[in-house]
């Protein structure tokens, strides 16, 4: 069924006003892709916090214009899909790694971070990163190990210093001091 040309412009102004505020995303070619291999790849996006279209190149070619993918997608062709996010870029990447490990049919041409083109191998460096969730942990434990530290430092020294009060009271060292004063 032909799509009328109304219809592929509303498409263009729908996809442009999605990847307007956007300035993550890959843009990947799908091969021979199932069905259910396909929704299994839109679901692990989505779990990312990310979206995913199946765009035509010439379509996509006019949304991106103005936008961070503008020079990405002067160089689509074959069958092309585009991820992206206004969130979590590595999220994003690590689905998109895991799934093209476990599915070669699907490759990627480019990305885009924070605005800036990347190549297919900086989606395993990115991959590779560890979440924002992990990143906070790590913080707030270099954050919290200082105080930490310090508190064992200070409940080491009082009870030091009772185990020397308590040596010499059991030695009774501390009786030459009570002849004096009495």
């Amino acid at each position: 069924m032909a799509v009328t040309k109304a219809k592929k412009v509303s498409q263009v102004k729908e996809l442009a006003a999605e990847l307007n505020g956007v300035s993550n995303g890959f843009v990947a070619q799908y091969g021979k892709l199932t069905v259910a291999q396909d929704d299994e790849l839109r679901k692990s996006i989505r779990a990312a916090g990310a979206k995913y279209r199946v765009v035509k190149n010439t379509l996509a070619k006019r949304a991106t214009e103005g936008t961070a993918f503008e020079e990405v997608g002067k160089a689509l062709k074959g069958r092309t899909s585009i991820a992206y996010t206004t969130g979590d870029i590595v999220a994003l990447a690590k689905a998109l790694n895991k799934y093209a490990k476990d599915n070669p049919e699907l490759s990627f041409k480019a990305g885009v971070v924070d605005g800036k083109v990347v190549d297919p191998k900086q989606l395993e460096l990115l991959a590779s990163l560890p979440s924002k969730e992990e990143l906070y942990s790590k913080l707030l434990f270099m954050l919290n190990a200082p105080a930490t530290k310090l508190v064992s430092v200070l409940n080491g020294l009082g009870r030091k210093m009772a185990v020397v009060v308590d040596q010499g009271v059991k030695e009774n060292k501390f009786k030459g001091g009570e002849e004096a004063t009495a």
